[in-house]
């Protein structure tokens, strides 16, 4: 007899493991089916893991490099990378096994498995085919099923990934040993994660973007100010530049690029590609089902994550809507709300939190500088440097500067962009006091603790008020 749920989620990474969760508090039978593993990719293989080996990564780039700075001093300093991934598995691991007692103290049921949609079926019911590493099938069917299947990395069909000398991310991340030398091929959060990590261990790292700056994405100042951040440290960077070829070599890669007119070829024992994301909307079933895909093989869904079809809702990655974990978690709570007919909110998206943990950090959100003026909006921007900051100082990490960016005639914040130490940690005042619609005065009269890294949101705001008190 198969078994009937009220919601079935397909994947279960940080989108569609949240909203099982959410589900199941909300009274509704839940199931989660996923082909690998529960956390998906970012707990696993992503966002996780790549902390952990950040964190490696400080502590050796301090070492190295700013011994002295501090008063150390080594004979024969040797650094262990197989001993940072390592470690970085044992964090991974400790959280996905933290997710699956969580499914069990919600009586979620887990499927582990290849899910795939039958076709047909009753308007009120959807069928799901599992298929276990076995090769075993069983049939599932729910009232509702939630698509959370992810993305994976987008690689040209000319560049053949083999895992050694051209590398994703997933290999990136579980391989041991470091490569001498190392291109990056794109340069947005995962690209430039790893030049951190890598160049912090010694790894002759060159950095290849095919846009004008690093971190596109990015205000323009910031990306300017990481890179020569980056510089300093001895990467290369080559922003503006297109990837013609990219091919392995007896001894490593070789990428062949260009650039107004001019071709060059680089040479490295490995080639990362990190150029983007690609939806997981194959494969699936989905199109068969009739749920409407888009030209660039995202899933549509409204406002309240519901596809096209009644009864089929999706989140996370494979709607593209923003590609980012905490993203997807919040995608999967509304759509959990929703289902359940709970009340809930509506994301903006555009308003979300960004944050890329390159050295130095940069956090985000909402518009730039740029943005807002092309908008036509008249603005005021509040800027207080790190270099200002006792915190930062103590640290002995200064570089970079918060930026607010204000609504001359409303006073409303319409974003924030922050480069230096521990700004990710920074940004939920920022974005909390633009969710309850605080002015910058607001921020600046809210007394904060001396000497933080804080400081500087409150420093900032009073710049934005045309009452700056250290600067």
């Amino acid at each position: 007899m198969t078994e009937t749920f009220d919601v079935l989620i397909i994947g279960a990474g940080p989108a569609g493991y949240v909203a099982a969760i959410r589900s199941a508090q909300l009274g509704q039978k839940t199931a989660v089916i996923d082909k690998q593993w529960l956390g998906g990719v970012c707990l696993n293989i992503g966002c996780i893991p790549s902390k952990a080996l950040l964190r490696n990564a400080e502590i050796a780039h301090t070492l190295r490099e700013r011994g002295k700075e501090f008063g150390f001093s080594f004979d024969n300093l040797k650094l262990d990378y197989s001993a940072a991934v390592k470690r970085s598995r044992q964090v991974s691991d400790r959280l996905v096994k933290g997710v699956g007692f969580l499914m069990r103290k919600n009586n979620i049921t887990v499927f582990m498995g290849t899910a795939h949609l039958n076709p047909g079926g009753s308007t009120e019911l959807k069928s799901v085919a599992v298929t276990d590493k076995d090769g075993v099938v069983s049939e599932v069917s729910a009232k509702n099923i939630i698509l959370a299947t992810g993305a994976s990395a987008a690689v040209p069909g000319a560049w053949k990934v083999d895992g050694e000398k051209i590398v994703t991310y997933w290999e990136a991340i579980l391989q041991e040993r470091l490569p001498a030398s190392v291109i990056i091929i794109g340069a947005g959060a995962v690209g430039m994660e790893f030049a951190t990590i890598w160049n912090a261990y010694g790894v002759e790292v060159s950095v290849v973007e095919m846009l004008p700056h690093i971190l596109p994405l990015e205000d323009e100042e910031a990306a300017s100010e990481v890179a020569k951040a980056y510089t300093k440290r001895g990467i290369k960077i080559l922003a503006g530049h297109k990837v013609e070829a990219v091919e392995t070599t007896k001894t490593g890669a070789k990428v062949t690029v260009s650039a107004e007119g001019t071709t060059k070829v680089l040479e490295a024992d490995q080639a990362l590609i990190a150029i983007g994301f690609r939806p997981n909307s194959k494969g699936f079933g989905i199109e068969e089902a009739g749920v409407k895909i888009n030209e660039r093989g995202f899933v549509e869904i409204d406002e309240r994550m519901a596809t096209n079809i009644p009864g089929i809702w999706a989140i996370g990655d494979v709607t593209g809507k923003l590609m980012l974990a905490h993203v997807g978690s919040a995608m999967g709570i509304v759509c959990a709300e929703n289902i359940a007919n709970h009340e809930t909110v509506t994301l903006d998206y555009e308003m979300m939190p960004r944050a890329t943990y390159c050295s130095p950090q940069v956090a985000s959100f909402g518009l730039t500088e740029a943005q807002a003026k092309e908008r036509g909006l008249t603005v005021k921007v509040g800027r207080f440097p790190f270099l200002a900051n006792g915190k930062a100082l103590g640290l002995g990490d200064f570089a970079g500067w918060v930026k607010l960016v204000v609504d001359e005639k409303l006073g409303e914040i319409l974003g924030a962009t922050m480069v230096g130490p521990e700004v990710t940690e920074l940004l939920p005042e920022l974005t909390l006091a633009h969710m309850m619609e605080l002015t910058p005065a607001e921020i600046a009269r809210n007394v904060h603790a001396h000497p933080t890294l804080s400081e500087t949101l409150m420093e900032a705001a009073h710049v934005v008020e045309g009452s700056a008190i250290h600067i």
